[in-house]
Parts: C-alpha cells; structure tokens; sequence
C-alpha cells in the first residue's frame, strides 16, 4: 500500500453529546424500560480507542477541532434551526426537529464542533497538510435538513464543510459519496438544486427515511442527475457494495469531476449492526475506501475527506473504522478482526441479481452525468 498524510480529528468532547435513554432511540412509550440510545458515544469512543491502542495514532497528523460559526452554520441552515437548537441546548435540552433526535444541556456547541471538525478537515485536505482526512466526529449529520435536525443529526457536516470549502477555500464542484445504511436525505434535501454538488447515497432500501432514496430521486430543474440514489435490498453484502462503487460512483464521479470529494462514513452496513439488515463486513469497508481513495486519485489529486456518521455496534465499528483508516494512510496495524471469522466467508457477499438489477438503473444516471463535462456552474 502506497503511505500518505492521513489526517484524523476526535475530540473528547464529542462523547459528551448526551442523547438520553429510551427504548434504544427516543421515547419508551411507557412499555419497555428506557435503554440507552443507539446513537451513543460508544462506538465512537472505542473507535478512537482503538486507533490509539493500535498505534496508528502515530501515524496519523492531528487536525485540532474547532467549532463551526454561525456564519458557517447559515451558509446551510435556516437562522430559525439554529436559534431554537442553541435555546434549547442553554435550558435542558431538546430535539433536533423530527422528534427522534434529542440531546442534552450543551449539545449545540458539540454540533458545532462536529461540524467545524470537518471544516478543519476539509481545510487541512484542501491546503494540502494532508493528503486525506478523516474526521471522527458526533453527531452525526447526513439526515439534518436546512430547516431541522433528523434521524440523531442536528447540524448537516458535510453540508457545513462544503459550503465553507466553497465560499473561503476557492473550491468549486464537490461529490458526496455516502455509503451509511440509511438514506442520505438531509445532503439531498440541501444540494437538490445545486448542479455544482453530486450526491450519491447507497443505502438500504426504504429503511430510514422510508420515504426517500429511490432511484427516481435525481435532483432538480438544472441539478438534474447530481443526485444519485442506490437503495440496495436488505441483505447486500461486499459485492453488492462494491459493485455500487466500481459501475456507479467511480464512473459518476469522472464524469463529474469535482475539485474535492466529501464521504459520508457510515458503519451500520456492518453484519452486526442494530440498525440496519446489510452484511458488510471490516474488509469491505476497507475496499471501498481503497477504490475512493484510488477515485480521488483520478479526478481531485487525492483530495478526500471522510466524516463519520451511523454505526451503532460499539464493537464492530471500531474494526471497520480501523479498517478504513489503514486503508486512508497505508499502513497496516496487523489489528483482525475478530468478527471475520464469522462473517467474511458469508454467502451474503456474491452479487445477486436482485441487487445487479438496482445497481444497473443507477449507473443509466451515471452514464448520463460523463456525456457533458461542463466546467462548474455551467451545467
């Protein structure tokens, strides 16, 4: 593996954002005894863990934190978003907006620092500190909407980070590849009339939101096939995914050719997660980083940034997210996993044609996107 500059953000105080008990999301309903939320700290506190027990901390180059601003903030959200979220968050807490989203006393400054966390990312990639980023960030962001929060996502990151690229860093087409189990709706939402934003979501069919990601899904009047939804069957495994990547992404993402490339890095496709029926496994997270690392390569000079969103599984997400680091920097912490001797030889990894048939509508969208390569704007 060819060795780069990986960049890494985690600051402590993202495990302090206190999302509460219910029955594993929000609201026991008075029938089952409240359990912590599945969007908790600890997955991604073990992650960081990991990475530090690992060794591969040393390897890394620390991207020191910062909290976005509300300038940065509105570049994105509605001023009445922001302003409810920092009440709330000064009383007792609240909710993001859809009613399964809450957080507690000083939630609004953690959201600000995830958000501002993939800011310094994006900054550091772009500058070229860097080669590549990944910012290990909570909460999560890719269902926030501009005008609420959604789906444990208060503040939309990569959203965030975008708009700040393009407005102070002198950077013009970006794509999103978003592979977490649920539907990236929040950056649809966000970027659906913006011919400069390709965003492409590969995600389990009709899970959350049940009502958005279908393929039909394209972008709108002048945006249209910037939006690319891959709503895999329950059930996909590696080469589901890694099919979606091979035919989908990297041919959308050449026709496109965006200066920078945001990933959305979810780990509930993961075999063991709560949350979601896919089948993906630490070694599948790895190549698919490795193919959008190698994607980078030829469309922005490497410049990628991955910011972390779902995974609940507090331990399989940290092999998978070690797994896509060693992938981003090139080295080999000789770390297993130990879930692989489980589900690595899994029938569920061969391509079916149920999920060739969904991955094959995508790439007609695809196909489309390489037949007129306007500079930015000019769509």
């Amino acid at each position: 593996m060819t060795e780069r500059r990986t960049g890494y953000v985690w600051h402590e105080r993202y495990a302090w954002h206190d999302t509460g008990t219910g029955v594993g999301i929000a609201g026991s309903g008075g029938f089952n005894q409240p359990h912590q939320a599945f969007e908790s700290s600890e997955s991604k506190s073990r992650f960081a863990g990991l990475v530090e027990v690992s060794g591969l901390i040393d390897d890394l180059v620390r991207i020191p934190a910062r909290e976005a601003s509300d300038a940065d903030l509105l570049r994105v959200h509605t001023p009445e978003h922001v302003d409810r979220i920092r009440r709330e968050s000064a009383d007792r807490g609240g909710d993001g907006g859809d009613g399964f989203t809450p957080f507690g006393r000083g939630s609004f400054e953690i959201a600000k620092l995830a958000a501002g966390g993939t800011m310094a990312a994006v900054e550091a990639v772009v500058r070229g500190r860097v080669d590549n980023a990944y910012a290990l960030v909570r909460p999560p962001g890719h269902h926030a909407r501009r005008e609420m929060g959604m789906g444990y996502c208060i503040f939309s990151n990569v959203g965030v980070a975008i708009e700040y690229a393009r407005a102070e860093l002198g950077v013009g087409r970006v794509a999103i590849v978003d592979y977490d189990v649920h539907h990236g709706n929040g950056a649809q939402q966000i970027f659906w009339d913006d011919p400069d934003v390709l965003a492409i979501s590969i995600h389990q069919d009709r899970l959350f939101p049940q009502d958005s990601g279908s393929v039909e899904e394209v972008g709108g009047v002048g945006a249209e096939d910037t939006t690319i939804n891959i709503p895999l069957p329950a059930g996909s495994g590696n080469g589901a995914y890694l099919a979606a990547i091979d035919r989908v992404v990297r041919p959308a993402i050449l026709g496109f050719r965006p200066e920078l490339i945001l990933v959305s890095s979810g780990f509930d496709p993961s075999a063991v997660d709560p949350l979601g029926c896919m089948s993906v496994t630490a070694g599948g997270f790895r190549s698919m980083a490795a193919r959008l690392v190698e994607i980078a390569d030829e469309t922005c000079g490497g410049r990628i940034v991955f910011s972390h969103e779902g995974g609940y599984s507090p331990v399989h997400v940290p092999f998978c997210g070690l797994a896509v680091l060693e992938a981003l920097s090139g080295r080999d912490t000789g770390v297993e996993d130990p879930f692989a001797i489980s589900f690595d030889d899994s029938p569920a990894h061969p391509l079916q044609p149920w999920q060739d048939t969904v991955i094959e509508r995508a790439e007609e969208i695809a196909a489309r996107l390489g037949l007129g390569r306007a500079e930015p704007g000019e769509r």
